[in-house]
């Protein structure tokens, strides 16, 4: 009953909100430790207490796949699912770093595209320092906008699979986000500006550079999906390469073996000749010598018995 998903929660994703989490890691979860004596009937009040106790960010560590504290605290908002509103507190929350990364991720794994990069991208100005466990169990020093940035662009943080993310420049196309101004931006018109000549031209109005923002980052788009399609063809390349030169590699292996295998039933063959030869010429060497001495023996002994008669005729003593 602890870690069944309470009965009104709406599906995310089309699935039960536990199912975001793999199999295998739920199911070490279930089993920790922590899990059992601080997981327990936890609300969503009692949930703010455990979060503000977080030390560190992390998925899983060690041989036989022991969980953090914050992967058992994410499995456990996936399963009573607080309100919206009590994710965006921990989100803007500035005292406690961890209950913040706490509500982004799961945000992350709940939210919408829209929400995400709502919520999500503001935090990229926060550069506090944070502590990460790696899968060996040792710790590394990150930031919280590089959690942030790792949230919003890649495939598997923490262990555990990211829904597929819509991209930005799409829902600028279709006006429902606005872009994205970064920081730096300012400094940097501020110094374009200095370094230009010091006449002072007029401030284009807010469409004109909405539109050029909006150009930017199409066109920072495109450069990346360029990018990326160069790097998939020379992949593709790299693969059909290596496809080839294992063909080659498979024929010239059946060659030599084939070749091998020839010289081996040629040698048989030699062998069993040689083998034939010998035996003939054995066979035949006895036969002769069986015929030699039978003829031989019985011609020197009707010899001898006439020798003896002729010489007992001759009254001669007979040979001995």
């Amino acid at each position: 009953m602890a870690n069944r998903t309470v009965k009104d929660a709406i599906t995310v994703k089309g699935t039960n909100p536990q199912y975001l989490v793999e199999k295998i890691i739920r199911s070490r979860i279930y089993d920790s430790k922590y899990w059992k004596e601080h997981c327990f009937a936890l609300t969503a009040e009692l949930l703010v207490d455990k979060a503000m106790e977080l030390k560190f960010v992390g998925g899983v560590f060690g041989g036989n796949i022991k969980p953090t504290p914050f992967l058992c605290l994410v499995l456990k908002m996936l399963q009573i699912q607080p309100e919206k509103d009590i994710i965006i507190e921990f989100i803007k929350n500035e005292d406690f770093k961890y209950v913040r990364a706490l509500g982004a991720y799961y945000l992350r794994l709940t939210g919408t595209s829209l929400d995400c990069y709502k919520y999500l991208e503001p935090l990229l100005n926060d550069y506090r320092k944070i502590r990460l466990q790696r899968r060996d169990g040792n710790f590394e020093l990150s930031h919280m906008d590089e959690f942030i940035d790792n949230l919003l662009r890649e495939e598997r943080v923490n262990d555990v699979q990211l829904p597929r993310l819509q991209k930005r420049n799409v829902l600028e196309e279709n006006n429902e986000l606005e872009p994205r101004v970064s920081v730096l931006e300012d400094d940097l018109l501020e110094e374009g500006s200095s370094d230009s000549e010091p006449e002072h031209e007029p401030e284009p109005d807010d469409s004109r550079r909405r539109e050029r923002r909006r150009d930017r980052s199409r066109s920072r788009e495109r450069g990346r999906d360029r990018s990326r399609d160069r790097s998939r063809e020379r992949d593709r390349d790299r693969d059909r390469h290596r496809d080839r030169d294992s063909k080659r590699d498979r024929s010239r292996e059946r060659r030599r073996r084939s070749r091998s295998r020839s010289r081996d039933r040629e040698r048989r063959r030699r062998d069993r000749s040689r083998s034939r030869e010998h035996k003939r010429e054995r066979h035949d060497r006895e036969e002769k010598g069986s015929r030699g001495g039978g003829g031989g023996g019985g011609k020197d002994e009707l010899s001898v018995d006439e020798t003896n008669k002729l010489r007992a005729q001759l009254g001669l003593p007979p040979l001995k």
